[in-house]
C-alpha cells in the first residue's frame, strides 16, 4: 500500500437522536457522529410501522367527484343499443360500385 493516500480508519462513537449510542469503525473526520434515526428507533427494523390511512383519502376523493360523475352521467345520452327483434345499426354503408356501368 502506497503512505499517505488512504484515508484514517478508527473507532469511532455514534450517537441517535432517541439515545442509543454505540461504537463503530468509520473514517469519518470526527470522532464522533450523530444520527436522527438508527436500528433502535427505526420503524423498518422495530416493526411499528405508521398506518397510512389511504382508504380515507379515496373515500374523500369519491365523494367529492361522485356528484360529478353523475351529473356526467346524465349528460351522456343513453346509448342506441337494438331492441329485441332489430338489426344492429351499422355506423358506415357499404357502398357498391359496378365497373361495368
Amino acid at each position: 500500500m502506497q503512505t499517505g493516500i488512504h484515508p484514517n480508519y478508527r473507532e469511532i462513537v455514534v450517537t441517535c437522536s432517541c439515545g442509543n449510542t454505540f461504537k463503530t469503525h468509520s473514517t469519518f473526520n470526527k470522532t464522533e457522529m450523530h444520527l436522527d434515526v438508527c436500528s433502535n428507533c427505526h420503524p423498518f427494523y422495530t416493526g411499528k410501522t405508521k398506518i397510512v390511512d389511504t382508504g380515507g383519502r379515496v373515500d374523500k376523493y369519491n365523494k367529492r367527484f361522485s356528484a360529478m360523475n353523475i351529473q356526467e352521467q346524465r349528460q351522456v345520452q343513453p346509448s342506441t343499443k337494438p331492441k329485441s327483434g332489430e338489426k344492429a345499426k351499422t355506423g358506415a354503408k357499404a357502398k357498391t360500385t359496378d365497373k361495368n356501368k
